[in-house]
C-alpha cells in the first residue's frame, strides 16, 4: 500500500488547513536562546537569526542525515518545501540535522559530475553518529576532491566545521541561510540539553512508546499496510552511545545495551552529564523533535512518510498533536546539453527517470525515419490480423479464439523484434549511443534518480542562478529546474 493512501486511511493531518490549525503551539521555553547560541557559534547569516523571531508563529520542519556537501539534492528540496510553507504562514523553517544517526554508509560518499564524468569520493568513517565524527581527518581529502570549488567562500566557510554534522549544517547555512533556514543539530552542545525532560519521561516508562508503536503497527497491518517499524519484545526506543551507538533493551527492572546492564538512575546520570549520549530511535525521533520545536508542519520524503504514519499513538502518549504532513518537492535539474538532447527526441525527462532506456528507445525510434516506416508497416500488419480475426469469426465462430491468440503472438514477437532492431541500430550509431549515455549520467547516475545522487550544491557552484531557480520552484509535486 502506498504511504500516501495509508496516511489518508489513518486520517492523519495533511495540507495547509491542518498546518494553520497547529500554529502558535509552544516549543521548549529555552529553545530560542539555545538556537541563538548555536547559530552564533556557526556564524550564521543575519537572515537565520531573524527567522528565530518567527518561531513564535510556528515551525515547519524537515530533516536529513548529515551527508557530504549537503547530501543528495533532495535534501535541498526538503528545505525548499519547508521554507516555502513557512513563508506562507509567517513561521520559521527548521532543518533537523540527523546527527544522531550512526549509519555511516548513508553519508560517506560524495558523487560529483564534472567534465561529463561521474567522480566519487568515499570516506572510511567510523560507525559513530555523524555529530561525533570529527571533520579534521577528512578535510584534506575533501579539499583535494573539491578542487577549485573549495575556494568558493561558501565552501570555505562550511569546511571550517568541527564535525561532519557541523559541516552539513554550515552547507545549509551557506546556500540556504539567506532564505532564513535554521539548522538544528540535536547533538550540538547548545541544543542537546533541551531533550532532558523527554529523556526523563522515556526512562520512567521505557517500553511505553515501543508498545504504542507496535499497537499502531497492528492497526496498519489490519488495513492492508506494511508497517516499517516494529519493536522486538523488551526493545526500547532509546540508543545509548558508549564506544558505539546501541539500542537499549529493558527487562526485569534493568536496561542493557548488549554489553552491560544499567539502572534507570545510571542512565539518567549519563544523560544529565551528556544528554547527547542517550538518543531516540526512529520510532521516537520525530516526537522528541516536536517536544522541543513548535512544529506545525513536517516535510518528509515518500519513505519517511511510511514510518511517520506509524507514530500517532507515540505522539498521543506524549500529549502531542501530530504535525501536518507534507511530501517534499521532487525535482530534476536540466543543464543546457541535456535540454538539447531531450528536445531532439521530444523525450520527457521524468519518463526517462522512471522508465530508463525504454523511454529513450521509444523516443529515439520516433526520430529515425526508416524505423518509423517499419513501425507503421507493423501496425498495419496488426490491423490486418485483426480484420482476419473478424472474418474468421463470421465464417466459423469457433476459430475466433485461435485467431486472437495468433494476433497476440504476432504483436508480442513484432514488438520484441522492433526493439532488437532499434538497439542494434543504436549500437552502430555513436551519436545515438552517446546521447543515451549522457542522459544516464545526468538523470540516472548509478541507476538512481538524479536527486538521490548529486548534491544540489554542485549545481549552485556551477550556475549562479541555481538557488534562485530553486526558490521559484513549486513547494510540492514535481518540478524541472532549467539552468544555464
Amino acid at each position: 500500500m502506498e504511504a500516501t493512501r495509508l496516511v489518508r486511511l489513518l486520517g492523519l493531518p495533511q495540507g495547509e488547513e491542518a498546518l494553520r490549525e497547529r500554529l502558535r503551539r509552544p516549543g521548549h521555553p529555552r529553545l530560542k536562546e539555545a538556537l541563538a547560541a548555536y547559530l552564533k557559534r556557526l556564524q550564521a547569516p543575519k537572515e537565520a537569526f531573524s527567522a528565530l523571531e518567527r518561531l513564535g508563529v510556528g515551525a515547519v520542519v524537515a530533516g536529513q542525515q548529515a551527508g557530504l556537501l549537503g547530501g543528495p539534492a533532495f535534501t535541498f528540496y526538503k528545505a525548499h518545501t519547508a521554507l516555502t510553507l513557512a513563508e506562507g504562514v509567517g513561521g520559521a523553517a527548521v532543518f533537523w540535522v540527523a546527527s544522531q544517526d550512526h549509519d555511516v554508509e548513508e553519508v560517506r560518499h560524495l558523487h560529483l559530475l564534472r567534465d561529463e564524468a561521474l567522480e566519487t569520493l568515499s570516506l572510511d568513517l567510523p560507525p559513530l553518529p555523524s555529530g561525533r565524527i570529527p571533520l579534521g581527518p577528512y578535510r584534506e581529502r575533501l579539499l583535494a576532491f573539491l578542487g577549485p570549488w573549495a575556494e568558493d567562500p561558501r565552501l570555505a566557510y562550511a569546511l571550517e566545521g568541527k564535525t561532519l554534522s557541523e559541516f552539513f549544517a554550515r552547507v545549509l547555512l551557506a546556500f540556504l541561510g539567506e532564505r532564513g533556514l535554521i539548522p538544528f543539530d540535536p547533538m550540538a552542545e547548545e541544543l542537546a540539553p533541551l531533550f532532558l525532560e523527554a529523556l526523563e519521561k522515556e526512562l520512567a516508562d521505557p517500553l511505553g512508546s515501543a508498545e504504542a508503536l507496535n499497537r499502531e503497527a497492528e492497526r496498519i497491518r489490519a488495513l492492508g499496510g506494511k508497517p516499517p517499524l516494529r519493536r522486538k519484545p523488551g526493545a526500547t526506543n532509546l540508543f545509548l552511545e558508549t564506544d558505539q551507538r546501541r539500542l537499549l533493551f529493558y527487562e526485569g527492572g534493568a536496561f542493557t545495551d548488549g554489553v552491560r546492564r544499567y539502572t534507570a538512575k545510571e542512565l539518567w546520570e549519563i544523560a544529565r552529564a551528556n544528554p547527547s549520549r542517550l538518543t531516540p530511535a526512529a520510532g521516537l525521533r520525530p516526537v522528541f523533535q516536536d517536544l522541543v520545536l513548535p512544529t506545525a508542519g513536517f516535510v518528509v520524503g515518500p519513505n519517511e512518510l511510511a514510518y511517520v504514519a506509524e507514530l500517532s499513538e507515540v505522539y498521543a502518549r506524549y500529549g502531542l498533536a501530530m504535525p501536518a504532513l507534507f511530501l517534499r518537492l521532487r525535482a530534476l535539474v536540466l543543464e543546457p546539453p541535456i535540454r538539447r538532447i531531450l528536445s531532439r527526441y521530444s523525450l520527457d525527462p521524468w519518463a526517462f527517470v522512471e522508465e530508463g532506456e525504454e523511454a529513450f528507445w521509444r523516443a529515439a525510434g520516433g526520430a529515425l525515419e526508416a524505423f518509423r516506416e517499419l513501425e507503421a508497416g507493423f501496425k498495419a500488419l496488426l490491423a490486418e490480423a485483426e480484420a482476419w480475426e473478424a472474418k474468421a469469426k463470421a465464417l466459423e465462430p469457433t476459430l475466433e479464439r485461435p485467431f486472437r491468440r495468433f494476433r497476440f503472438r504476432l504483436k508480442g514477437e513484432g514488438e520484441r523484434l522492433l526493439g532488437k532492431l532499434l538497439r542494434a541500430r543504436a549500437l552502430r550509431d555513436e551519436v545515438l549511443r552517446g546521447h543515451l549515455e549522457r542522459l544516464k549520467r545526468h538523470l540516472l547516475p548509478l541507476g538512481l534518480p538524479q536527486e538521490r545522487v548529486y548534491p544540489f550544491a554542485m549545481y549552485a557552484l556551477r550556475h549562479p542562478e541555481a538557488l534562485r531557480r530553486l526558490a521559484e520552484a513549486p513547494r510540492e509535486g514535481r518540478a524541472v529546474i532549467p539552468l544555464g
